[in-house]
């Protein structure tokens, strides 16, 4: 992997682990610094130090559940001092808690919209002053493909990702002349711990494929905008 992205600084929430962590590291082989945020300091900070000792890169990471605005800015205020400006933002942070409509509780609905959605304008928000800073950005959010296709059991999953997809396309609006790109990528089934583990899992999207596409956005000529992008399994496991 070639450094085409020495001297740019990037922000991965939820990096450390799952997609995050991966795209975290391709950003690092790409020869980015990388600052990441997870909601357990014992998590991000050994994410951290596993992630500089694999790749040799520079990389920091701090607990900040996004769904909190105050340590949202902590945070940013903490990538400021430490990278001075912001070239990346991806927003991955995320969870899915799947139950019908009369079994899911007010809480978890509330958990599931404010990480989701919620935090991802926060990370925009407390961003955008960093990303202008360097003249030029791109925010990539990591969205679903239940952010187009319903399923029984996900209404409040189907909504944050609808949600997701609607605020990046507003967004992109917003700022496509002050020369900040907004893309959202929408997996289908992911190898992750983020669902039910079967055993039989091969069939699934890696991490590694969605950092792939993380890489091919930001290798983009700066005149040109890929908007979004769909990622499926190639072959699906085949219902019986």
């Amino acid at each position: 992997m070639d450094d085409f992205l020495k001297g740019k600084h990037a922000v991965v929430t939820g990096g450390s682990r799952g997609i995050g962590r991966a795209i975290a590291e391709y950003l690092l082989r790409a020869g980015a610094a990388v600052a990441i945020c997870s909601r357990s300091r014992d998590s991000v900070e050994r994410a951290s130090a596993e992630l500089k000792q694999s790749t040799g890169g520079e990389i920091f990471g701090e607990p900040a559940d996004v769904s909190k605005s105050d340590q949202v800015e902590r945070f940013f205020a903490k990538v400021a001092s430490r990278f001075g400006h912001l070239d990346i933002l991806v927003n991955n942070a995320g969870v899915g808690i799947f139950r019908g409509i009369q079994d899911l509780t007010p809480e978890d609905w509330h958990k599931t919209i404010d990480l989701n959605l919620t935090g991802v304008f926060y990370c925009c928000h407390h961003a955008l002053p960093l990303l202008h800073k360097s003249g030029a950005g791109y925010i990539i959010q990591i969205s679903s493909l239940a952010g187009v296709n319903v399923f029984a059991g996900g209404f409040a999953y189907n909504a944050s990702k609808f949600g997701i997809n609607g605020f990046s396309e507003a967004i992109m609006q917003d700022l496509r002349h002050e020369n900040i790109r907004v893309s959202y990528i929408m997996p289908g089934s992911v190898q992750t711990d983020f669902g039910p583990r079967t055993g039989d899992d091969n069939w699934k999207i890696a991490p590694e494929d969605v950092s792939e596409v993380v890489l091919s956005l930001l290798r983009m000529p700066s005149r040109t905008l890929v908007s979004r992008v769909e990622m499926r399994p190639a072959k699906p496991k085949k219902s019986n």
